[in-house]
């Protein structure tokens, strides 16, 4: 290469042997790039086998330590002397017995004993007058609402008149007869008139009694939305009328499933809250319905609440139903059960020949309570249940509490 641009500094002129100079120095470059190249990809695909490589040896070596591992519990199993195995740390809980329950819970509200939407006792008429105004405290009997009474009234004044002359003609019938003039049918049908307008004049002040609206219980006077010269009457009233309620007596009402019908009954236990109020309390089923909705497939149920206790009609109630209870049951943690194809079991802590194992514990299990459940065969008081670190246990594994 140095001969040949030699020889053309001497063969060509100035500008031509620049432009040679200039080309063989890019090709120089451009050889350069593609030896830099070339090695840099051998880099690369060395670096990246010898990753594979790595990899491929971590694996091999996993699989060969869970092979071991596999071999060393199967040969303690078999022969507990043959293999060395570090005990599996675990914790331990006593078991005794305790009470137990199991609850339904469900979504209730708050009603009163006592609410009445007022009516006339006859069929009603034009309100003259309201004696009452929301929220006023009402008594029984108190004056509500006076209707249009102006023609009953004048009814009762028409037979007074008429009474008045009939027992006009009755005494002198009497008179006569007592002179044994006249008849005694003249005498008999004189005295029933008089009778008979006195019953209509008794039926007429009935009548004029049903214009005045009186409260059939005490309580507050929750809505009154009539006004006077709106006519109220008995169809009206629960839309146009007075309602009043009376808190004293509260209790609490609650729609339960029908699957529960044979689990719940008068006299069952439960606990209710109110979140609003941040008030619970304790009662018991008092009323239950004799018949399934059919909408909601349920049965109604009603439990008391204490008088006093201040709250409201139609609050939310969260009602827990005792349906099961066991004053000496045996009792575990929910994650300490474990399934296989047998059934349900525990691991509990044992000690055989002077060696502390797990030992596997096949259960009948009961109710479920939070992340309680009831054990009902197989576990007695004293039993050492392994609560924490029973996971992959075998039965027979050394097993430690001691974490040093």
């Amino acid at each position: 290469m140095i001969n040949l641009i030699h020889k053309t500094n001497y063969m060509q002129p100035k500008n031509i042997r620049m432009k040679i100079v200039h080309l063989l120095a890019i090709v120089a470059v451009v050889g350069l790039a593609v030896a830099c190249g070339a090695s840099s990809k051998e880099n690369k695909g060395e670096l990246n086998d010898k990753k594979v490589e790595l990899q491929k040896l971590k694996n091999e070596q996993t699989k060969i330590a869970d092979q071991i591992k596999k071999l060393e519990e199967e040969i303690a199993k078999l022969d507990p002397n043959a293999v060395t195995v570090k005990p599996k740390l675990v914790s331990v809980s006593t078991l005794t017995t305790q009470s137990f329950a199991h609850y339904i819970d469900l979504q209730g509200r708050v009603d009163a004993e006592n609410i009445a939407n007022v009516s006339p006792r006859g069929q009603g008429g034009q309100v003259k007058a309201i004696y009452v105004k929301e929220g006023d405290h009402v008594k029984k009997g108190q004056l509500l609402l006076k209707l249009d009474d102006a023609v009953v009234k004048q009814q009762i004044e028409q037979v007074k008149i008429q009474l008045d002359l009939a027992k006009s003609v009755y005494q002198r019938r009497k008179n006569l007869w007592d002179q044994k003039i006249g008849t005694e049918i003249e005498l008999i049908t004189a005295k029933n008139t008089v009778d008979n307008l006195e019953k209509q004049i008794d039926l007429l002040n009935e009548q004029l009694s049903m214009t005045n609206v009186y409260a059939e219980i005490p309580g507050v006077a929750d809505i009154v939305n009539i006004k006077v010269g709106e006519v109220f009457s008995a169809q009206t009233s629960a839309m146009a009328g007075i309602r009043i309620v009376n808190s004293s007596s509260l209790k609490v009402v609650v729609d339960i499933p029908e699957n529960y019908l044979s689990r719940v009954r008068k006299g069952t236990p439960v606990l209710i809250e109110i979140p609003d109020a941040n008030q619970s309390f304790k009662s018991s089923i008092s009323v239950i319905s004799q018949m399934i909705n059919n909408t909601s497939r349920g049965f109604m149920a009603e439990a008391k609440l204490p008088s006093g206790s201040n709250l409201k009609p139609n609050q939310i109630a969260m009602i827990r139903i005792q349906d099961y209870a066991a004053a000496n049951a045996m009792v575990v943690p929910m994650n300490t059960v474990q399934t296989d194809q047998d059934g349900k079991y525990v691991y509990l802590m044992a000690t055989e020949n002077g060696k502390v194992i797990a030992r596997k514990r096949p259960v009948v299990v009961g109710e479920l309570n939070g992340d309680l459940i009831e054990i009902k065969q197989g576990l007695v008081a004293g039993d050492k249940l392994i609560s924490e670190g029973f996971q992959s246990l075998y039965d027979g594994q050394l097993i430690t509490t001691d974490d040093k």
